[in-house]
Order: structure tokens, then C-alpha cells, then sequence
């Protein structure tokens, strides 16, 4: 019986962002010495997936605020863009290899989450052609190198739509100041209302939803969005546009 262990490869590396540790390093933190520490320590951020070309520097405001002295264990929550899926889903992989070096994934923590019953398996193929999570694993080892920690779950959610039409900028920042109510169900209305594509929408409910319940207890938290970008400027009504976030959640 082999004990070899089962490794997401960075198969977006070299399409996405760069498959060379020591450019990407280098572009990293290039992007965070542009960004400022203003709403940290984070507990939790949103940052937006695509490749580091349109949105890497938008990301580095949200990893600004982690703070890898204080921070065990990191859960990254994403949409899954190719496969439905019914609920909620685990990887299979033990081991997420980024071009800087491997996160390993905490297998209690993963066998806790199994034993709910509330989460389905996706196969290591499926997850090496999502591209959501793998986003978030380089900005992760670079935020975190400073620090042990264990790496977390990958969660990816029902969310099969990529396409954006193009929308005022007042629109979106409409759904962002609601985010930052942190109001489970005002943001639920907000998407039943005007239908915005938001690709992280099923993770930042979850998100949103999680506070919820810790405020219930008293904890005093906030929630800020720190930077805005596009992939590029909307002229006219037949120009498309992807517009990217990035912020943090703070306890007090």
C-alpha cells in the first residue's frame, strides 16, 4: 500500500500568473508593499480570483491585513465555475502545491467537516481545473511564510456563471456597501433583486451568515472594502467589464 500523499499540482501556474517562485515572489511583494495595513489584524477577507494580471495588485490590499503571528489555520472558501454542484465540496488533495512552496491541508479538520454529512467529494481532477481556489494559494503562502500555520478546507460552491455585463460602478458599490452591513439577508435580497453575477456570491453568504451568529454571542466585528479595480472601462452598453474587490474583516 503506497503512502504517498495527494497533491493538488498549480495548474494554472504559467497561464495565470507565473510559474517561477522567484518572479512571483518578487511580484508579490511588489503588489503588497503598494498596499497599506489599515484595517488589520484581518479575520477574514475577500479577494477577487482571476489571474494576477488583471487582479493581483487589487489582492494584495485584502492580504495586506493578515497577520501570520496570530493567524493557525486558514480556510479559503470558492465558487466552483465548471462543475454544479448541490452543496458544498471537499478536495481530495492533501497537498496544495504553489510555485513558492506546498500548503498541506489539515486532515482532521477535513475528516470533522466529512462526518457532517453535509459535504460532497469532488474528484482531484475537478479541482485542479478550478481555478478559483488556486488564485488565493500563492497571496496565502506569501501572507503566511512568516508563520506556522495549517492550510484549510477547500470549499467550492454552485456558481457556474463567469459572465458580466456591463454595469454603472454605483451598482456594484451598491452590493459592496451592503457587505459591509454585514446582513446575511439584505445582501440575499440585494442578488434576488438585481441579479449581479457576483462570482464569490455563495462564499461571502456563507461568510456573512457566519458572522451573523458570532455577533449573536457579542463579538464586535466590521467589515471595510479597501480597494476596487476593473478589467477594463465601460464605454458603452455593449463594452463588458469584471469588476474586483478586495477587503477585510476585522474583531474587536
Amino acid at each position: 500500500m503506497s503512502n504517498r500523499m495527494v497533491c493538488r499540482e498549480a495548474s494554472h501556474a504559467g497561464s495565470w500568473y507565473t510559474a517561477s517562485g522567484s518572479q512571483l515572489n518578487a511580484q508579490l511583494e511588489g503588489w503588497l508593499s503598494q498596499a497599506q495595513s489599515t484595517a488589520g489584524p484581518a479575520r477574514a477577507i475577500i479577494a477577487p480570483h482571476a489571474g494576477y494580471t488583471y487582479c493581483g495588485a487589487c489582492a494584495a490590499h485584502a492580504y495586506k491585513q493578515v497577520d501570520p503571528s496570530i493567524t493557525r489555520r486558514v480556510f479559503i472558501l470558492g465558487p466552483s465555475h465548471h462543475v454544479p454542484l448541490s452543496r458544498c465540496a471537499l478536495s481530495p488533495a492533501e497537498v496544495y502545491r504553489t510555485p513558492l512552496y506546498d500548503l498541506r491541508i489539515d486532515q482532521k479538520v477535513y475528516a470533522d467537516l466529512w462526518k457532517t454529512g453535509m459535504f460532497e467529494r469532488m474528484s482531484l481532477q475537478t479541482d485542479e481545473d478550478e481555478h478559483s481556489i488556486e488564485m488565493h494559494l500563492p497571496y496565502t503562502a506569501k501572507a503566511m511564510e512568516s508563520g506556522p500555520f495549517w492550510f484549510g478546507i477547500h470549499y467550492v460552491f454552485v456558481d457556474v456563471s463567469e459572465m458580466y455585463e456591463c454595469m454603472l460602478i454605483s451598482f456594484f458599490f451598491k452590493g459592496m456597501g451592503i457587505i459591509e452591513q454585514l446582513d446575511p439577508i439584505s445582501f440575499s435580497n440585494y442578488l434576488k433583486k438585481y441579479h449581479n453575477t457576483i462570482c464569490g456570491r455563495h462564499p461571502i453568504g456563507v461568510l456573512l451568515n457566519a458572522v451573523a451568529e458570532l455577533k449573536k454571542n457579542g463579538t464586535d466585528m466590521n467589515f471595510s472594502f479597501l480597494n476596487y479595480a476593473q478589467s477594463s472601462q465601460c464605454r458603452n452598453w455593449s463594452d463588458s467589464s469584471v469588476s474586483y474587490a478586495a477587503g477585510a474583516l476585522v474583531v474587536h
